[in-house]
């Protein structure tokens, strides 16, 4: 099976090296890179992977140039949503017809984008409760243990999935497959819209959230926004008290730079059109208020664009 991750981000990384540690004649995996020097610097030197599994190292197959990689059986999409598009566009030479296209991306609308591209049924949809920060090129932390759950949206269980819940699994990835994996997006859309625009906002980690009664009370305004706009979409949440659940997350993460967090420190553009931006695309089309995610997107999108202008940005 040859195999390529799209996007070399933590997550990217993260994937990438321990699907690398199970090379054999039989997989072969490559890191595809829209950096042609990061890309480079990648074949070289690997990736090394330190926290909660110890120190290891994974020597990875990296290139930018999509040619250089044979037709793909697996393609595993980890780049940030609003590179979509053009990451389907770029390595289309790779899809066959028997090519799955896994997304494990945050937000909503990345399998819809996909799909237009490449046709929906060989789309999955996949979420990771595994938590990687990325501290350089080549280098990033395993910050946190969970399940990948796996899945298509019309629900049916294909042979290629079972392939792929096999392949990770072996890997020490904890993989799944569910015939919902539409409410396991949208859960997680909703821990996320509770957590990440608020650390990017305040910087500070996911457990610090609950220990300010400003940031736990936007914290709530958001994710009851965000549940409102589920219910009226007839989406199955996982968990009757998604409030709760936020709350859980955030002290069970506690530590964690959420990667909201990590794109504004880095000065990169965030991913909040499709966390919280989608659910004030939604409360508008429903006719649903959402004045505290309206009010996190405003402020997220006004640090993006002010990172030269805020105090301390040449220090």
């Amino acid at each position: 099976m040859k195999i390529v991750i799209v996007g070399p981000g933590a997550m990217g990384c993260l994937f990438a090296a321990f699907l690398s540690r199970q090379r054999s004649r039989e997989h072969e995996v490559w890191l595809l890179d829209k950096d042609a020097s990061r890309a480079a610097k990648l074949g070289r030197q690997g990736i090394d992977v330190e926290g909660i599994a110890g120190s290891w190292h994974a020597d990875v197959r990296s290139t930018a140039d999509p040619r250089d990689i044979p037709a793909a059986d697996l393609v595993v999409v980890c780049v940030k949503s609003y590179d979509t598009k053009n990451a389907i566009a770029c390595i289309k030479p790779l899809i066959t017809e028997d090519t799955a296209v896994l997304t494990l991306q945050n937000g909503i609308g990345n399998i819809e984008i996909i799909g237009e591209a490449i046709g929906p049924d060989q789309v999955i949809g996949g979420v990771t409760s595994l938590g990687a920060t990325w501290l350089e090129v080549g280098r990033i932390r395993f910050a946190g243990k969970g399940e990948t759950i796996i899945g298509r949206i019309d629900g049916k269980t294909s042979v290629q999935m079972r392939m792929i819940r096999e392949l990770f699994n072996k890997a020490g990835l904890e993989t799944r497959i569910s015939q919902d994996i539409k409410g396991f997006l949208w859960s997680k859309l909703v821990v996320n819209t509770g957590i990440n625009a608020l650390t990017a906002v305040t910087r500070l980690p996911n457990g610090s959230l609950l220990e300010y009664e400003g940031s736990r009370r936007i914290l709530r305004e958001s994710v009851t926004e965000a549940v409102k706009v589920a219910k009226r979409k007839r989406i199955k949440l996982l968990y009757d008290d998604p409030l709760a659940k936020v709350e859980s997350v955030c002290e069970a993460t506690a530590t964690n730079v959420s990667s909201m967090l990590q794109d504004v420190l880095r000065r990169k553009r965030t991913e909040i059109d499709f966390i919280n931006g989608v659910i004030v695309r939604f409360g508008q089309e429903l006719g649903i208020s959402v004045p505290a995610n309206a009010m996190l997107v405003s402020l997220v999108k006004v640090i993006e664009s002010s990172y030269e202008k805020a105090v301390g940005a040449h220090q």
